[in-house]
């Protein structure tokens, strides 16, 4: 092979992915290739992975533009009009919840907040295909996961503003909530620890005959950090009962998703190269997600191993108080997203069933606005970041060893306490 003189080749340079839009141009989602919904076919449970390929390249739809659910998936699914009413006020309520924290953060009520505004189907919709004794490693952008367990509001917010009533005792950030008994496990600031988690827990569950399976949660940015691929090898190698899940906002804290995702054109095509069963849901369609999530799940506890599912959805606010989007993406970006609002899409379905109206929609609305704005009242006479009661410091040095070590007692003591 004739070889060209090392002086005749161009200089080595790196490409670096750029999104298609920046602030001041005009937004673009040309590039997401969007099936009709119901389309897509629905796979028998224990489908090799091999044979699936293609649903790791499309995106898996319910609900059509006119708010109805048809297609394979959606005959799949044995819900009624009360158990979708369920879901919409489960998302209404998250949504609501959202709006009074990030003003409460504004206010200087507490010291930081992150909203999950457009991506409600997803933690919502997940949680109804677990059991309890399920758990949830969750990032902090799953509170919906919480909220469809039943977790108690008041004790949401009293984290987040930090105070005496807060159950972490002060010692978590404020959006870091934590509940064994609703399946959500502590979660983790250091983003991608809590996929290795769910894998390791998912095979002590398998280890020791245990029915309970485990749910990891990672958002598109972090599936770069080397911890998602170890997840991964174990997960693929043990049969591991998990359902690994990706949610895939469009954008990291300030990066856009094509510098995570590299070169597999999508973020379910990684988990094909591990040999596990991969699907990508649309993540405003709460059926869809429902769907997928039984799907999934029936998968782990008929012992057949992990699943990856990667939930296309678009983060329409930013990615904390900390942040300022409009620096990196043009503020129109959000109501250009095709795949719509989740609340109002199945709010759509309900209303085409005659199990809902625009008139109910807004008491529902005034109604959860009244009891959120309530238990906010009652948390913040409590005390909030600056004001009112506290947890003690002495709450440092508890629930952390079953006997507290000598140095621990020594600073303790030291401490007045």
């Amino acid at each position: 092979m004739d070889r060209q003189p090392e002086d005749a080749l161009p200089p080595l340079s790196l490409t670096v992915p750029e999104p298609e839009v920046r602030p001041g141009g005009q937004p673009d989602f040309s590039h997401v290739a969007i099936p009709r919904a119901g389309t897509v076919r629905r796979p028998a449970v224990d489908t090799g992975p091999e044979e699936i390929r293609d649903l790791a390249f499309t995106i898996i739809r319910v609900l059509n533009r006119e708010g109805e659910a048809v297609g394979p998936w959606a005959e799949a699914l044995d819900l009624t009009p009360e158990d979708l009413l369920a879901g919409l006020r489960h998302m209404m309520t998250l949504r609501i919840y959202d709006a009074r924290m990030l003003n409460a953060q504004r206010q200087q009520k507490t010291s930081f907040y992150m909203q999950h505004l457009g991506e409600e189907a997803i933690s919502c919709g997940f949680q109804r295909a677990l059991a309890p004794g399920d758990m949830n490693f969750p990032t902090y952008r799953q509170a919906g996961l919480l909220i469809a367990a039943g977790y108690p509001l008041a004790s949401m917010m009293n984290q987040v503003l930090s105070n005496a009533e807060d159950p972490m005792r002060g010692r978590q950030l404020p959006i870091c909530y934590s509940s064994r008994e609703h399946g959500f496990f502590t979660i983790s600031g250091n983003l991608a620890t809590q996929y290795i988690q769910a894998v390791g827990w998912a095979m002590a569950s398998a280890i020791s005959g245990d029915r309970r399976i485990a749910a990891a949660w990672i958002g598109d940015g972090s599936t770069a950090e080397s911890d998602f691929h170890a997840a991964l090898v174990f997960a693929s190698t043990y049969k591991a009962p998990v359902v690994l899940n990706v949610v895939n906002n469009q954008w990291a804290i300030s990066t856009f998703q094509g510098i995570a995702r590299g070169g597999s054109g999508t973020f379910a095509a990684r988990g094909l190269g591990f040999g596990i069963p991969s699907l990508r849901v649309d993540g405003n369609d709460y059926l869809a997600v429902m769907a997928v999530a039984q799907w999934a799940a029936e998968r782990a506890r008929r012992n057949l191993g992990p699943t990856m599912i990667e939930y296309v959805t678009y983060r329409a606010g930013g990615h904390s108080t900390s942040d300022d989007p409009s620096a990196y993406r043009p503020a129109e970006e959000s109501a250009a997203w095709p795949l719509g609002d989740p609340i109002l899409r199945l709010k759509n379905h309900l209303i085409r069933l005659g199990a809902w109206s625009d008139y109910r929609h807004t008491q529902a609305e005034a109604q959860i606005l009244a009891e959120i704005t309530e238990l906010q009242k009652r948390a913040e006479a409590i005390g909030t970041l600056h004001h009112g009661q506290h947890p003690s410091p002495v709450d440092m040095f508890e629930d952390v060893y079953a006997e507290m070590p000598p140095h621990l007692l020594k600073q303790r003591h030291e401490a007045g306490f």
